[in-house]
């Protein structure tokens, strides 16, 4: 039996042929011999290898899915949770409404502004702020927009969610306190500084809304497609909001000034309640799981387009027709609506809605109203298909003359063109139908766009789509500067 001091433990080959022995023999052997085999032994002892291809291509954790693993995480990939009660989808039509709160609430509030704090009868002068008073405001909310949706495409105007939405909400708050004070004191004698300092302070909001509303729609993006439907929704339902508020706080209100200030109290509480409500959406594992999803998917994207950018032109040129179909749609629109539409007045004195409402009923309500539902439709039906939109885009350009055609009686302006529509009824029809084919077309077009292009620029055309939309509504609104002046002379008879 061989002793124990020449027994070799690791009996592999060494590079001379020999064996290493790891006990070292009593009789003999040398301190040479044992440094050798120290030598060798470090060499043949490196780090176990589960699988070389990982350590070999010096790979990041995160192709490995180890950065960040914890037991809940892997819970959640193992089980994706649902939406329970959904409530991540209520939350975000919640900010929905949010988004276009404080445009809804100043344009919706046009009998306190014109009719009551720069009216005569107030301020003891006529002046033509009340005139053009809904076209400047929609002028001075829709240059910060205009602004931040064309620099948005070529320029990643991103950062950090929480202080966007924080910082966001708390401008908004602010200035509809600022609002509430104007509210409360008498103005009467300032005019002019009363208009401009509304001015300023609807630049400001909608600053603060843009980003806001960038801000939904990006987290909206990490959901499912239909959770980006729950802001749209919640943007539809905003404006009929703003009408029902602006009515309830009519009727029930002592005075106009009590009415204003209810009424903007109740839009400071809903951007109260998003910003509670952005504080609860981290809690929920169903936005937890996808926001971890859209993580990977992102940095995978990176990794595979380091440094492309997105071919804009080609991207334009393949998406302009259905670009084209919401610019003009937004244009038709918002150059009838409000400027001009909530000018036109009852011609029957019988007719089922008083003076008091009339506006409020016909224009503001209907409107918002129908365009919720127009929107609402495109969840169902899709016609006509992307080809032919622009036809029926085209033919909305009718709603020009025919509004007016109606009893528009623009403020401090006399009416020279003959009223030819003198039916309530019929007025109100066409205030219907334009208010539901501007929902529902232009639903359509911010559909097709990102389908008119290559999947991986689909992102890019919708938001082309975005600040067409955004420009459709800022010209549309410049146009309508130009029917007061129209309806000072009968042009029809110079036609004939």
């Amino acid at each position: 039996m061989a002793s124990y001091d020449s027994q070799n433990l690791l009996p592999s080959s060494g590079r001379n042929g020999g064996n290493i022995s790891v006990v070292s023999s009593r009789s003999g052997g040398g301190g040479s011999n044992n440094e050798a085999e120290k030598a060798l032994l470090q060499e043949k002892m490196e780090p176990v290898r589960l699988t070389p291809a990982w350590e070999e291509n010096n790979l990041p954790n995160d192709e490995l899915n180890f950065r960040g693993m914890t037991m809940e995480r892997a819970k959640m990939e193992l089980n994706p949770p649902r939406d329970k009660l959904r409530l991540v989808f209520l939350t975000l039509m919640i900010h929905g409404v949010g988004t276009l709160m404080p445009w809804n609430m100043f344009i919706t509030a046009k009998s306190y502004f014109v009719d009551y704090k720069l009216s005569q009868n107030y301020t003891g002068v006529e002046s033509e702020y009340g005139t053009y008073f809904l076209s400047s405001i929609g002028f001075a909310s829709q240059i910060p927009n205009l602004l931040f949706n064309w620099l948005n495409i070529f320029i990643n105007l991103g950062g950090n969610l929480t202080k966007r939405i924080v910082y966001s909400i708390l401008i908004e708050v602010l200035v509809f306190v600022i609002t509430v004070v104007l509210a409360m004191i008498n103005s009467s004698e300032w005019p002019g500084a009363f208009f401009w300092i509304t001015m300023t302070t609807v630049v400001i909001l909608n600053m603060a809304s843009g980003i806001y509303q960038n801000t939904v729609y990006g987290m909206a993006a990490k959901l499912p497609f239909k959770y980006t439907g729950a802001v749209v929704l919640g943007s539809n339902i905003s404006g009929t909001f703003a009408s029902i508020i602006s009515i309830l706080s009519s009727q029930f209100a002592s005075s106009v000034r009590t009415a204003a200030i209810y009424y903007f109290i109740t839009a400071m509480f809903v951007l109260l309640l998003c910003f509670d409500t952005y504080f609860a959406l981290p809690l929920n594992k169903f936005y937890r799981y996808h926001e971890l999803l859209k993580e990977k998917e992102i940095e995978s994207n990176q990794r595979a387009n380091a440094g492309a950018r997105p071919p804009y032109w080609t991207i334009f040129k393949q998406a302009f027709p259905q670009l084209f179909n919401v610019f003009f749609v937004f244009f038709i629109t918002l150059a009838v609506f409000p400027a001009v539409h909530s000018d036109i007045k009852r011609s029957d004195s019988n007719f089922i809605i008083g003076d008091e409402l009339f506006v409020s009923i016909c224009c503001f309500l209907t409107f918002n109203v129908c365009a919720m539902l127009g929107s609402l439709l495109t969840s169902w039906v899709t016609w006509p298909k992307p080809k032919y939109l622009v036809w029926p885009v085209l033919l909305r350009a009718a709603f020009l003359p025919l509004f007016l055609f109606c009893n528009y009686q623009p403020l401090n302006i006399t009416r020279v063109l003959p009223v030819y529509i003198t039916d309530d009824w019929v007025y109100w029809g066409i205030g219907i139908v334009m208010a539901f084919t501007s929902g529902y077309f232009s639903s359509l077009g911010m559909m097709y766009a990102p389908q008119s292009v290559e999947p991986q620029y689909a992102m890019t055309a919708g938001m082309f789509a975005a600040a067409m939309l955004i420009t459709g509504i800022f010209t549309g609104i410049l146009f309508s500067m130009v029917f007061p002046m129209v309806v000072q002379y009968n042009f029809l008879a110079w036609l004939q």
